[in-house]
């Protein structure tokens, strides 16, 4: 299967409601549209099975009274009538696809079996065949249309047009030509159109959209305003940060469109099964309506051509072919609408097999806010000149302990010290360095100073400790807090009862802060002072020791933890809503910081491969049953057809509830 021109093309072993669910898939993807009841293609085709059946009924009536010659062609004609008004893109489609070289789809099937039920004389059989295919194929038409809605309204996150301040007065302009530093206006109840910072006004967004946060966020000058917030109670000018094609909903938009074309183990089988139980069933058929009335005395053509005619309309793999997709696209959207971002059906099976998950600590189980908590000068150094070297050393990272350690300077309402140009750099698990009027500062933990052979006290205590060197010089130590999310224990709790048998933490902080945070949340395994390679050594060891026990997890922030995502049976990155570096990484994106967000996403893949499972045992369940009927003379044609609709239809309807 491939997509041409944006919608999905089959590889003939598909049945033409199949196709028309594939096309779904790729148009939900397409724009969002009012969720319309009927279009008027369908409208026109609904006109037409109803005109069908009643004539179907009335020509059935009249051929079981019908006396004579004359009576029976006016009954004949009707039956024809309903027959081809029902059916005849049916017997179209499977020619052209005959001239295509597509034999075995269902066109076929439902083409020859009702014609060989003419043939044989069972015209009525043929014509309620038909009819009760065609409803059944629009039925199952119109459940994949529901699905199709609930993902577009997921994806109605951007508005096509913003309000722009330009040349002095305000214009609405599209979304597209927004360019970062524009002034736009947002009016409650709209929609913010591209990620910015809030500069005036007040008041809270909704979130839901793009976060499944059911709580309202603040929108206060300073805040973050993504594209796809919308502002509930106050209009708001926000300085656009970001052009309307790198916003968070468009990097969501894409990937949902990537997930989608993204086939499960479960799918890709299907798709090889279809293509050669078809032909099976067919040569099957054959076999049936030749060799008993062949080798068999006394044995009718009739009976048997029926009998095969029977296994060829049950034998349809629609079920399969329809419903198992479709239950990975509603657990993909239904995740999505969560704030769950899923990078494709095979990362779902991932989650439904994880058996270890392993997290990073700061920014994950914890706030990732830190705190100055104590400042201690040594050698000479007053507090004072011990933060403003700290705050020089970090003052271009973006670590959160170095943001901790500006705000804290910042507070003290003196200007931000700077450091010479060219002279900052990181030193990647260690801390940074810098030069401030010459002079070398050295700001990270324990190890960074070893590494320079700096002497000094080595402390650990409850908070996460920055020493600090100045000019090759020990200057003393400060000490940040951080905060256990509030809900990193209940988290823990939900993994265990989903079955997770080992949940471990990978840090770089010092033991006892570590060891503090694991036992709050409730981790039971701790790996800590861990370099980003030594964090990927201890994933590899975790890995080996878990081999055939399920598949191992590992959930972080996104920024500092890429190659461990990235090595992972499956990576989360959480917190995803403005980080381009989380998207790029993972293979799911949480769109909040809540911990207790991946238990729910393990959650959701187990309830979709459990919804994929029931579809494919009970549709072969049936039509083993109805396959064994046929092929013993207790199953009627009209029985089989209803069979066939029934269990698709029935398949359908239990793969939406993965959107639940």
């Amino acid at each position: 299967m491939e997509v041409i021109n944006g919608t999905y093309e089959t590889d003939g072993s598909c049945c033409s409601s199949c196709a028309a669910h594939e096309r779904v898939r790729a148009d939900a993807f397409k724009g969002v549209q009012k969720p319309a009841s009927l279009t008027r293609a369908q409208k026109t085709e609904l006109w037409r099975l109803a005109a069908a059946l009643l004539l179907g009924v009335a020509g059935f009536f009249l051929w079981e009274k019908a006396v004579g010659l004359a009576g029976r062609s006016v009954a004949a004609v009707i039956l024809g009538t309903a027959y081809l008004l029902a059916g005849y893109d049916v017997l179209l489609g499977a020619a052209r696809n005959i001239l295509k070289g597509r034999v075995f789809d269902e066109l076929f099937l439902m083409s020859i079996a009702s014609l060989g039920a003419f043939a044989i004389g069972a015209m009525e059989e043929a014509v309620g065949v038909m009819i009760f295919y065609k409803i059944g194929e629009f039925l199952q038409e119109r459940a994949a249309d529901n699905s199709r809605r609930s993902i577009k309204t997921l994806l109605a996150l951007r508005p096509d047009t913003a309000r722009v301040f330009r040349d002095g007065q305000w214009v609405e302009l599209p979304a597209g030509e927004v360019v970062p530093g524009d002034s736009l206006l947002v009016r409650p109840g709209e929609r913010v159109p591209v990620d910015g910072t809030v500069t005036e006004g007040a008041g809270s967004f909704d979130t839901s959209s793009m976060t499944g946060e059911s709580l309202p966020r603040p929108a206060l000058p300073g805040d973050e305003a993504l594209a796809g917030f919308i502002s509930r109670d106050g209009a708001l000018s926000i300085r656009a940060e970001k052009p309307a094609s790198d916003s968070a909903a468009a990097r969501i938009i894409e990937l949902v469109e990537n997930a989608s074309k993204s086939k499960a183990r479960t799918e890709l089988f299907i798709s090889r099964f279809a293509a050669w139980y078809t032909p099976a069933v067919v040569g099957a058929a054959l076999l049936i309506a030749l060799i008993p009335p062949l080798f068999v005395p006394g044995q009718v053509f009739s009976d048997w051509i029926y009998r095969a005619l029977v296994l060829l309309v049950i034998s349809c793999p629609c079920a399969f072919v329809i419903s198992v997709p479709l239950g990975y696209f509603g657990g993909l959207g239904g995740a999505a609408r969560r704030g769950i971002l899923i990078k494709g059906a095979s990362v779902l099976d991932a989650l439904a097999d994880v058996g270890t998950v392993v997290f990073d600590k700061t920014g994950t189980l914890t706030d990732g806010k830190f705190a100055v908590a104590e400042l201690r000068p040594e050698n000479g150094f007053d507090e004072v000149g011990l933060l403003r070297h700290a705050a020089a050393a970090g003052t271009h990272s973006n670590h959160p302990l170095a943001r901790a350690i500006r705000a804290a300077w910042d507070a003290t309402g003196s200007p931000r010290p700077g450091c010479d140009e060219g002279s900052y750099a990181e030193i990647p698990g260690h801390g940074t360095m810098a030069r401030t009027g010459g002079t070398e500062v050295l700001a990270g933990g324990d190890k960074l100073l070893h590494l320079r052979e700096i002497p000094h006290r080595c402390m650990d205590g409850p908070d996460t400790v920055i020493h600090v060197a100045v000019a090759g010089r020990y200057a003393g130590r400060i000490e940040l807090g951080d905060r256990l999310k509030k809900d990193a224990a209940k988290a823990m709790d939900e993994l265990r009862n989903l079955g997770i048998h080992r949940v471990a933490m990978l840090t770089g902080d010092g033991e006892f802060p570590a060891r503090k945070a694991a036992a709050a949340a409730g981790v039971d395994e701790v790996h800590h002072g861990l370099l980003p390679e030594g964090k990927l050594q201890r994933l590899e060891a975790i890995l080996n020791q878990e081999r055939g026990k399920g598949s191992v997890l590992f959930v972080g922030d996104g920024m500092n933890d890429a190659p461990v995502l990235a090595r992972a049976d499956a990576g989360i990155a959480m917190g995803g809503a403005g980080s381009d570096a989380a998207v790029e990484s993972a293979d799911v994106v949480l769109m909040t910081d809540e911990p207790s967000r991946v238990a729910e996403a393990i959650s959701r893949a187990k309830k979709t491969r459990r919804i994929v499972v029931q579809n494919i045992a009970f549709a072969l369940g049936v039509k083993l049953v109805v396959l064994s009927l046929g092929a013993f003379g207790l199953a009627a044609m009209w029985e089989a057809v209803i069979a066939d609709v029934g269990v698709a239809l029935l398949a359908v309807l239990n793969a939406t509830r993965a959107l639940k």
